[in-house]
């Protein structure tokens, strides 16, 4: 065997013949995901934002002042905005005009020298060429000097050359593209609401600016947004849902070195913290330095002013970050003329000099607005000592749960079925509903490989539940134990044992609540393993079939008509409705639910922060009147419900 191996590498020339070089626009279509991410739907939406991206800078830069963006009756976009519109004059280093190189060459744009855009909203700078590489075809249209420019593109290559075909009195640019299937296999059709979250994002972002979205296939909509607020305009929109201490938010501005910092926050009568960061319109969400800035001023600046109000005594600790956070919802916006991102998604700003700007003009701003503001001040700060309070008892009770029954990998909860496997990438952690479906699933497993935690009935919603409460709960307890990774600012998500973390629970409304409890933990408390896509949701079969010795395991109402059409009437179908998991033995429960050769998982992730946290703050929140209206504008979605 060794000496076959050898004798094919002997055989394999390496030589400057299997050296390739890709010319032009050849390297994006021959790896996509290194420009766009990936060839998903995600990388699918990503092309309109670079585009859109484009024209945002015109907009940063003080030219644009309306984006209308449009999903055609083919499922191609159109992209118009009134800026200057791109240059249209002969580009000295590639004897083309600037609009051909814009779209034919990588790096190429006004991005790079900083003359003409002080602040740029995207990463790369590969925006327009990348897009044109990735579609069937694209075409540019300028307004500029009077006159109406305009040139095709086909998979990146020049389909006809840039030519004068009209005169206008408007200024700005046009870009017609269609995703080429021939990359994007898995789905060429845009979603609206996936674009309507970020344009409604932008329009928050960029004060004053106006966005529209419109859909032109089957019944045609648009969405129209303005906000002059901005950013103070986004904190109102992600609280609409919940009470809030004060009004409005507080908004603070400043600039040095070039740099932009925007803060706007509130603060409501929840428990979680909203914090989200931006840089030139990127979502960092990773955080980064101006969002460590602020933290830490925030904190120094509640500490100093309880202080110096005596409301914080001599021998009082000070409140942690933690403590003063709890409740905050805040946008940080950051406009930086030369950003540097890093991160494992490169959406973590770098700069070191921004982390010292973003504290100084958040310190001395807000400062200023609590000594104008004692009304307000004093409710922050009061909101502060409450969450020090609970966060104290929270300590003590997890030292009394360690004694107990131990938050340590040593100590595993007794309820917990352990796999044999310490290799955390293969293993999977089964949250199963019930003993009985519990026991089904211990049975049916793969010992190796796949462990069980059964719990009991609902647990405890933690969107309505303080630190102390939620330690305090057994089953949250057990998986807190069972997860490995430590909680609260000791979490951390390489600890994790268990790279499948999978919610298994009954097909019914009891089901599904439970399904929705442990979502709402799991976001609230174990956001990295969300984000790291470690969480699914098991599938597990609604329907039997049986006829004869043959058996079908169905899904939807859809998958047992269409079955039943095909299948003879003799012998007579035998059809089975699962109420539960409790009622499938090992074999059935593996076969259908657990098995990865046959199973179907549905794994939870977050594209929209603000989106999931408003709906999570809905749905699970004290109030019942929004919950309401949602339920009832949602109902027509619902495909199975138990009546």
């Amino acid at each position: 065997m060794t000496d076959k191996i050898n004798n094919e590498k002997t055989e394999q020339a390496y030589d400057a013949s299997q050296i390739q070089v890709l010319e032009g626009l050849e390297a994006v279509r021959k790896r996509p995901g290194m420009y766009i991410g990936s060839t998903s739907t995600m990388g699918l939406h990503h092309l309109v934002w670079e585009i859109v991206d484009n024209s945002i800078d015109e907009a940063l830069a003080g030219f644009a002042t309306e984006i209308k963006i449009t999903i055609n009756p083919d499922n191609s976009i159109t992209v118009i905005d009134d800026g200057r519109g791109i240059p249209v004059d002969i580009q000295e280093k590639t004897g083309r005009s600037a609009v051909e190189t814009v779209f034919t060459i990588l790096h190429a744009g006004g991005k790079f020298g900083g003359g003409s855009y002080k602040v740029s909203g995207g990463l790369h700078g590969v925006g327009a060429s990348v897009v044109n590489a990735l579609s069937t075809w694209l075409q540019v249209e300028v307004y500029k000097d009077g006159k109406i420019y305009r040139q095709r593109f086909k998979r990146g290559m020049v389909g006809e050359d840039l030519q004068v075909v009209g005169e206008t009195d408007l200024t700005g640019t046009r870009v017609d593209f269609l995703p080429d299937p021939e990359i994007f296999k898995e789905t060429v059709i845009f979603d609206f609401n996936t674009l309507d979250e970020r344009v409604r994002e932008l329009a928050f972002l960029n004060k004053g600016l106006n966005l529209s979205l419109t859909d032109l296939r089957e019944e045609e909509k648009t969405a129209h947004y303005h906000y002059e607020g901005g950013i103070q305009s986004f904190v109102e929109y992600l609280d609409e849902e919940k009470e809030v201490l004060f009004d409005p938010p507080i908004y603070l501005e400043g600039e040095q070195d070039d740099i932009i910092v925007e803060v706007a926050f509130q603060y409501t009568n929840t428990y979680q913290t909203n914090l989200m960061s931006y840089t030139n319109n990127i979502h960092t969400y990773e955080g980064g330095t101006h969002e460590s800035g602020v933290r830490s001023a925030l904190t120094r600046v509640i500490n100093d002013y309880a202080r110096k109000q005596n409301i914080l005594k001599d021998n009082d600790a000070n409140l942690t970050g933690e403590d003063v956070r709890e409740g905050l919802t805040m946008i940080l916006s950051v406009k930086h003329p030369d950003p540097q991102f890093e991160g494992q998604t490169k959406t973590k700003l770098g700069n070191s000099e921004v982390r010292t700007v973003a504290d100084r003009l958040f310190s001395s701003h807000f400062d200023r607005f609590l000594a104008e503001n004692p009304t307000v001040a004093r409710k922050i700060v009061d909101k502060g000592i409450l969450a020090s309070k609970a966060r104290l008892a929270a300590k003590r009770a997890r030292e009394v749960t360690r004694k107990k029954s131990g938050l340590e990998i040593s100590n595993l909860p007794g309820k917990l079925a352990d796999c044999s496997s310490n290799d955390p990438s293969i293993n999977e952690l089964f949250i199963v509903e019930g003993d009985s479906a519990g026991g089904s699933a211990k049975s049916g497993r793969s010992r190796h490989f796949q462990a069980i935690l059964p719990i009991r009935g609902k647990i405890l919603n933690v969107e309505k539940a303080t630190i102390d409460r939620i330690l305090a709960n057994e089953e949250i307890r057990a998986l807190f134990t069972a997860m490995g990774t430590g909680f609260g600012k000791d979490f951390d998500v390489a600890k994790a044992r268990y790279h499948k973390v999978i919610i298994m629970t009954d097909a019914d409304v009891d089901g599904a609540h439970i399904r929705t409890l442990l979502i709402t933990l799991f976001y609230r408390y174990f956001k990295p393993i969300v984000e790291a896509g470690y969480l699914y949701i098991a599938q597990p079969p609604l329907y039997k079939v049986k006829q004869g010795k043959q058996e079908y395991y169905l899904g939807t109402d859809e998958e047992l008509e269409t079955l039943l059409k095909e299948l003879s009437d003799t012998p007579r179908p035998q059809i089975s409705r699962y109420k539960g998991l409790g009622e499938m033995d090992a074999h059935q429960l593996w076969e259908t639910t657990m098995d990865p050769d046959q199973r179907v998982l549905a794994q939870v992730h977050v594209e929209d922060a603000a989106m999931a946290d408003e709906t999570l703050d809905i749905l699970m929140g004290d109030r019942v009147e929004p919950r309401r209206e949602f339920i009832e504008a949602n109902a027509v979605y619902v495909d199975n419900l138990d009546i």
